[in-house]
This record gives structure tokens, sequence and C-alpha cells, in this order.
């Protein structure tokens, strides 16, 4: 067999030949031509007979290493002129657009950066540390679905912190597929603006207007949230129960995101202003583990008072053993190991404002116990209310105010059987992995890598994809 015909087959590159096999020190040099005649844009499927220009040079691209050596391909390629990217080299079948490495060393490289760390993977396929943060941006951007939107009707939307300072990413996951679908640099109302004006575009700028007809009484019409065109014939529609009477809808709100049933998220306003604004249908659920979280963060205030109270008083023993002692108050008494259960026990013998802070924090964890209705949560709800507004403690006052403001998304969350855990498991492995990767500069490379770690898509290393 002759080592071109060898090589060919070794190689297995799509749409071309092997012409030359030249074996230099540390590296294997693999000349190709392509097997088409036409050119085709490297940005879109534009296809073309007439050529620009030829090409004075080789262009370069890394392949799977060939046991210890290094192996490049190389190719001779021509320019073309596209009608709408102008001026290119012509793409090739076995590479992605700008990149000097083939699909199947990406596909490597991708793989590994989402089962180990860079500094491996920089090791191990010898490239540079950079150049992993390009490649998961190219794969990601090409493996990512464009129909991920597609579908949503229960979502979830949280941040998630990728780097030191205050920065963070905004994640929307989808409850069905169990799965981040979408992401973006910030949080608050901007980062979730911009998620439901990726949902649904604005529609482009309007045409000439056409030439006036006689005026005729318009029939009457309503919004429809479901369906291929926005209005019908009054009568014919489904008519939006979360209208309130004599209220109206804006048209601008499109199809996918008025498919949207409940979305659920912590108690930022951010988040919940922009839902109503674009998605007014949804229902808003509020997850059960922020508000816990909040009343532990004003138990924890309450703690830290009583602390003050006695480094001022001149106890400075007591308050160094109160320190000690504050896990026993903040871990959930089913948690507690024997030493710390006798410390409560304590604590709450001498009695004073902590003990009753305590309560106060095990009264709403008591709210979210399984099997409870969803009557009996509304109950329980006004009963914490009413006992926190006569509380005279600040920090579970405000809590109540919280709540109050927020029953409804917690009811809500309760009858629909959706909370954020699934986000927050998702939050634990996107920092798992940007900590296993030792830090991004670019926050769309920390994104590529979460939505190939933690989103639709399934990576598999090339040999997998070969013989599938």
């Amino acid at each position: 067999m002759r080592v071109c015909t060898a090589f060919s087959r070794l190689l297995s590159l799509p749409g071309v030949w092997v012409r030359k096999v030249c074996f230099e020190p540390g590296r294997v040099v693999v000349t190709v031509v392509l097997r088409r005649r036409r050119l085709q844009c490297p940005m879109c499927t534009y296809v073309t007979w007439s050529r620009e220009s030829r090409q004075h040079h080789d262009s370069t691209w890394r392949h799977l290493d060939l046991g210890v050596w290094r192996l490049e391909v190389h190719a001779r390629l021509r320019r073309l002129r596209c009608p709408e990217h102008g001026v290119h080299v012509e793409g090739v079948p076995f590479a992605r657009d700008g990149a000097r490495l083939t699909r199947d060393f990406d596909n490597l490289v991708a793989w590994l950066a989402t089962k180990t760390d860079k500094s491996a993977t920089c090791r191990l396929t010898r490239i540079d540390w950079a150049t992993i943060g390009r490649v998961i941006e190219r794969v990601g951007k090409e493996l990512i679905e464009t129909d991920r939107l597609t579908g949503l009707f229960e979502i979830s939307i949280d941040e998630v912190a990728w780097r030191k300072g205050h920065r963070y990413l905004t994640l929307v996951g989808d409850h069905r597929r169990r799965c981040v679908v979408w992401g973006t640099e910030g949080k608050g109302q901007a980062a979730a603006d911009e998620f439901f004006e990726e949902l649904d575009p604005p529609s482009g700028p309007a045409g000439p207007e056409p030439a006036k007809r006689p005026a005729q009484p318009p029939e009457p019409a309503i919004m429809v949230p479901f369906g291929p065109c926005p209005t019908v014939p009054a009568g014919h529609g489904i008519q939006g129960a979360w209208l309130q009477p004599g209220s109206e809808i804006e048209p601008a709100i499109l199809a996918r995101a008025s498919r949207l049933r409940a979305v659920s998220m912590d108690m930022t306003g951010g988040y919940a202003k922009s839902v109503r604004e674009h998605a007014p249908q949804a229902v808003s659920c509020i997850d059960n583990y922020h508000v816990v979280q909040l009343a532990t963060k004003a138990l924890d205030e309450v703690r830290r008072e009583h602390w003050n109270e006695l480094r001022h008083a001149g106890g400075t023993g007591a308050a160094k053993q109160f320190k000690h002692d504050r896990w026993a108050l903040l871990r959930n008494p089913d948690d507690l190991t024997d030493q710390q259960a006798a410390t409560l026990a304590a604590i709450r013998t001498g009695g004073g404002k902590v003990p009753r802070a305590w309560a106060m924090k095990e009264m709403v964890r008591a709210i979210f116990v399984p099997g409870l209705t969803v009557d009996a949560v509304a109950e329980l709800i006004d009963r914490l209310l009413s006992r926190l507004c006569r509380c005279r403690l600040k920090p579970f006052i405000r809590l109540g105010r919280t709540i109050r403001k927020h029953r409804e998304g917690i009811l809500a969350a309760r009858r629909l059987k959706l909370s954020n855990a699934r986000a927050e498991a998702l939050n634990n492995k996107v920092k798992l992995i940007v900590r296993r990767a030792y830090g991004f500069h670019s926050a769309n490379a920390a994104l590529a890598l979460v939505h190939l770690t933690c989103g639709p898509v399934t990576l598999t290393p090339p040999h997998e994809q070969s013989f599938a």
C-alpha cells in the first residue's frame, strides 16, 4: 500500500485526498488537496465557481498526534468573493472557520476541558493556555443547538459568580430538560432582558407605508398567547386568564415568551420585573431555599448584635465562647453533633432574644416541610407573618416584609412543585469547572464551557464519533 493511501485512510479527513507525506524531525507533514472544484465561503453556505485569487503559501492545521510526533495538515487554498462577507479564503470541510486546528483536534481539546484542568490539557495536547479558551468558544458556538430556546415552558433564572470582583454569570435552565439553555455575563434585570430579547427578537424596521384605503371599522380581535398569529376574530381565540378586567396586553409579546408558564427565581427584584414585563402570563415561583437563607441571615444578625453587646460589657471570655458556639445556632438541628445539641439547649435555657430568633428561624423552616398542602402552607405563612411583625427584632421584621411581598410566589412554587434546587446544583458544578480550569480571562469562554458541560450538548472523543 502506498504511503499516501495509508495516510488517507489513517487520517480519515472528509473532502480531501492526500497528495504528499513528509517525515521531519518531531513532526509529520501531510499535504492534501480538496476534492471539490467549487469554492465555498467559510462563514456561510455561499458556493461559487469564480476564483478571486490563489494563495502563494500553504495553510496549516494541527491534527491529532501520530504517536509522539506532531501531525500537521497543509493545503494550498484559493480566495473567493462572498456577496455578504467579502473576500475570504475558501472553507475546508475538516476545520472550522478561522481555526488552525482540525475538527477532530478541536473536539478532543473541548472534551478534555470538560473532564480535567487546563494545565493537564495543555501538557497532553501541546498547545497554548489561551488556545484552549478559543477552542471552547469555537466548539460551543457550533454545537449549541440553535433551537435550544424552543419548547421552554418552565425555566429557572439564577446567577453564579465566575470570578472575583463581583463578576457574575446569569444562567437560564430548563426544568424539563434539566440543563442550562442560555447564559450571559452580568446579573439583574439587564441580563434577564437580554434573554427575552434573544428568546423573541424584536421585529425589523417597518417598510414604506402602503397606500391608504377607505376607513372601515376593524373587526374585533383579542390577543392569543398560543397559536400561529397574534390576533384572531373575537370569540374564536383563547382568553388570557392572567389579564385583569379592562387591561390590555402589549402586542410585542411574541410566541415563545408567551408559552412560558412558570419561572423559578430568587427574590432579586430585577429578574421578577423583567419577567412581568416580557412574560406577564408566567407565574413567578420563589425558591424556598432562599427564604430559609434569609431567615438564617436574620438570625446571624441577631447573634452578631448579642456578641457585640457581650464584648462591650467586658465579658471577653463569654463573647469568645459565644462566637465559638455559633454553629449550634446556624446549623439545622438534625445535623448537630451531641456537643452542639447540648450547647443549643443551654442557649435556649438562658432565654433572651437569641433563642427567640432561633425559634423564628425554625418556624420559617417548618413551612417547607414535605407533605404539607398549599392551604396548610398559606395558613402557616399567615401565622408566621403575624409573629414576625410583633417580634421586636429588626432583622426579622424586615424578613416578614420580604415574605409578605413574595407570598404568592412562595405559594406558587409549592403548588407547581418547582424550585431552584437543580439550578443551585448546576451553579455548584459551574463553580467547580471554572475553578478546575484555574480561571478564565473571558466570560465567553467560561459560558461556552458551561454550555458544553451543563447544557444540551453531549461531547464525545473523536474516535467515538468516527465509529458511532
